[in-house]
């Protein structure tokens, strides 16, 4: 009985340890885990083994029967099927020399039409980046067209090819030198001029190079894309060039690819 005026004392309460059930709990399951892995084990054990199936099974094969000739489709035309056109000859997707040009002998590294990747690298001011970026990126091969007309006008067209894969490097190494041309330092000085009806091409007008001594340096360049192929085409002079001239040779490339 609690005397009046005084408050009753709460009874002392025993505290339980903790985790002790969850402890009894993850124990009673690993003991389960390894119970039932040992016990699969011991009737995978007892089992005769599954032969593997055969590695060449020929009732795979399919169709089972081939078509009828005269039910088999027809294969895709040269002018829809681009792998028919970019296996070929490559040269054959040089355009045509122009009338009043003629082969320039004296061009440096074109042999009978192709050249190699070193020799295509020297043709940059970063020769030994260029270099390296070919060889990384699965350039497969090069072919060229050197031309002349007058006493000092030159033309050079390359068509630089890449293996077919994921990526699509004529596209990237395209974009790499648009992307440039704006510098004075490697590029031309300028943002170029679409090329009408390639969706990608540009052509550029080279700010004039004067030395001391020599002629003055003028260039003209146009870049454009199809597919694994870049078409790179250069015109070189000591007279200013017209945005005509290299737009012109620029459109027949274009026209072949």
């Amino acid at each position: 009985m609690v005397e009046p005026g005084v408050a009753p004392v709460a009874a002392p309460v025993v505290k339980r340890p903790r985790g002790r059930t969850a402890l009894l709990i993850a124990a009673a399951a690993v003991l389960g885990i390894a119970g039932g892995t040992a016990v699969g084990y011991d009737v995978q054990a007892g089992r005769a083994p599954t032969p593997l199936p055969a590695l060449s099974q020929p009732d795979l094969a399919y169709p089972a029967k081939a078509l009828p000739a005269d039910k088999a489709p027809d294969p895709l035309p040269a002018s829809q099927d681009r792998r028919v056109r970019t296996d070929g000859d490559l040269r054959k997707l040089l355009a045509d020399r122009p009338a009043g040009w003629s082969e320039d002998k004296a061009a440096l590294g074109f042999r009978d039409g192709w050249l190699n990747v070193d020799e295509y690298a020297l043709t940059f001011r970063d020769k030994g980046a260029q270099y390296e970026y070919f060889l990384e990126f699965d350039m497969r091969r090069i072919a060229g067209a050197a031309w002349k007309r007058g006493q000092y006008r030159t033309a050079e067209t390359y068509l630089v090819q890449f293996r077919s894969g994921v990526e699509q490097e004529a596209r990237d190494l395209a974009e790499g030198q648009r992307s440039y041309m704006p510098g004075t330092e490697f590029g031309a000085g300028n943002d170029g001029d679409p090329l009408k009806g390639s969706g990608n091409g540009r052509y550029y007008l080279y700010e004039v190079e004067r030395k001391p001594g020599y002629l003055p340096s003028y260039r003209a360049r146009a870049i454009v894309y199809r597919g694994d192929i870049m078409a790179d085409i250069n015109i070189y002079d000591t007279v200013p060039i017209s945005k005509k001239d290299i737009r012109t040779l620029a459109e027949r490339q274009l026209e072949r690819l």
